[in-house]
């Protein structure tokens, strides 16, 4: 070694995979394994603990995810079989709260503390491609973080005996004719389309009375309100009920699930706030693969049969998904929409290999007019990097996982891809298990993770910075076989695999 210079290397920079051998810069290694990432250089990274405290945990754990309640953070956990478990903490676990043996995977979103879930599973099409569509005959279900079993998320009207409308009762009304119905409020503060199936009907004839509402059908025990909703004068009716405007009628409420008569009072001027939206509402939301929001609105993505829509809910009213004013549709390519995302107050919507935009005109969803951002990159399933429970939203960008390569996103995609060191391994994976790959990111200690389809994992570290030049990969393996990961308390790495979760 006399004739030999050393070199000194001050950092070392990580897993390179890109070309030959003879091309990797001395300060990577073509194969670095269960390393992390230090200030001056590297370390052997962390052990794993176990995180449940249970004689009996769970295992064989398919997907898991952070559901932030409005008491803290939990966990909910899919597990081989088709059963989603609520972890509460390492020693408290409720469920199954919702058991579908056909379901492989499931979407979810919380809003105000409740649990959105849509079960979906990965198909296989003639050409032997892999695709995730929304289960047949399924549902998205809600679920309120108390440990009662997940339901139906929305639910249908009253139903039953014929609404009756007498004048004569209350103290005033505008004269002339009008129509009436009964809206169910559920639970979760769901509120379904007017009912029963036959109208009320009536006509004032004296501004000094008002109305008598009678046969207000008893809903089922999820029922904790019921609402009274009215036109306004109707100088010709042509017989079509469900043909006219329809309001909440102030002082309308019945707040319980068993009175089923109620004497109200109103002027036309009185009715202000619209319940027309609820009529043309899925009384069962049909199950699909992604659920996000945006505008306060939940997003639900690729039911079974529309694979390239998307609904949009009223605005506050998760579970108020309009049929005809709710609809999305990309572009019709044969290929489903995999992912959906909300960033700098536009909606993304991604295929494989297209992401779509579509922008809020303070028009109902069927108005807004798509604009392609890219026909060549898209997303996978869980290729959307999540921040904390943001939902993939950092500072200044999203982490795409393409076919491509990680990308970043800032309203563009940028080039040289992040994972352009790694480029080699990356195009070694198969495209039909990039459903397989979940990324999620520390923004804290500035890390990205990421499931591996061979159920390891790839690291990213970008303290140096966010390029393809500087980031910093290594790979990590592991006695258990990682399936899923989740990030909690900020930066606490969980792990879902066969064995359990670590």
């Amino acid at each position: 070694m006399r004739d030999h210079n050393s070199i000194l290397l001050e950092e070392f920079n990580g897993l390179w995979r890109n070309g030959d051998a003879e091309v990797c810069p001395i300060d990577h290694f073509t194969d670095c394994e269960n390393i992390q990432f230090i200030q001056s250089g590297v370390e052997t990274r962390d052990g794993l603990n176990l995180y449940q405290s249970l004689a009996t945990a769970l295992g064989n754990v398919l997907r898991i995810y952070n559901y932030v309640m409005q008491t803290g953070e939990s966990l909910l956990v899919l597990v081989e079989g088709g059963s989603i478990y609520h972890v509460v903490s390492s020693t408290v676990v409720h469920g199954p709260i919702l058991t579908i043996p056909a379901m492989t995977d499931f979407g979810f979103v919380a809003i105000a503390g409740r649990a959105f879930i849509t079960p979906f599973k990965t198909e296989t099409n003639a050409l032997g491609i892999n695709f995730q569509r929304g289960l047949q005959n399924e549902f998205v279900y809600v679920y309120k973080g108390d440990g009662t079993a997940a339901r139906k998320a929305a639910g249908p009207p009253p139903t039953g005996t014929a609404l009756v409308a007498t004048p004569g009762a209350g103290t005033f009304s505008d004269l002339g004719f009008h129509i009436f119905a009964v809206v169910y409020e559920t639970d979760t503060g769901y509120l379904t389309a007017p009912g029963p199936e036959v109208f009320a009907k009536a006509t004032s004839v004296l501004t000094t009375q008002g109305y008598t509402i009678s046969n207000i059908t008893i809903g089922p025990s999820n029922i904790t309100k019921r609402h009274i909703v009215a036109t306004k004068f109707i100088k010709d009716y042509n017989g079509d009920q469900d043909g006219f405007q329809f309001f909440f009628v102030p002082g309308g409420n019945v707040d319980d699930n068993t009175t089923t008569s109620k004497v109200i009072s109103f002027f036309d001027i009185d009715l202000l706030e619209d319940a027309s939206h609820l009529i043309d509402n899925f009384s069962s939301i049909p199950a699909g693969v992604r659920l996000t929001t945006y505008h306060g609105s939940m997003v639900l993505t690729t039911t079974f049969t529309d694979i390239s829509v998307a609904y949009v809910s009223h605005p506050g009213e998760p579970e108020a998904i309009d049929q005809v004013d709710g609809v999305l549709i990309a572009p019709l390519d044969g290929n489903p929409i995999t992912n959906a995302q909300e960033f700098r107050d536009v909606l993304y919507l991604f295929k494989k290999t297209r992401t779509v935009g579509f922008s809020d005109n303070q028009d109902v969803p069927s108005t807004w007019t798509p604009f392609v951002v890219d026909e060549g990159i898209g997303a996978s399933v869980h290729g959307v990097g999540t921040v904390l429970d943001s939902g993939g939203v950092n500072v200044d960008f999203l982490l795409i996982v393409d076919y491509s390569g990680l990308m970043l996103f800032n309203g563009a995609y940028t080039r040289p891809e992040l994972s352009w060191k790694i480029r080699d391994l990356w195009f070694s994976f198969a495209r039909n298990d990039f459903s397989k790959i979940q990324i999620m990111n520390d923004s804290l200690n500035q890390i990205i993770y990421l499931t591996l389809p061979d159920k390891k994992m790839l690291i990213a570290d970008y303290s140096n910075s966010m390029s393809a030049k500087q980031i910093r990969w290594a790979k990590w393996k592991f006695d258990i076989e990682v399936t899923t990961i989740t990030l909690v308390e900020t930066n606490k790495l969980i792990i879902g695999s066969n064995n359990q979760l670590v």
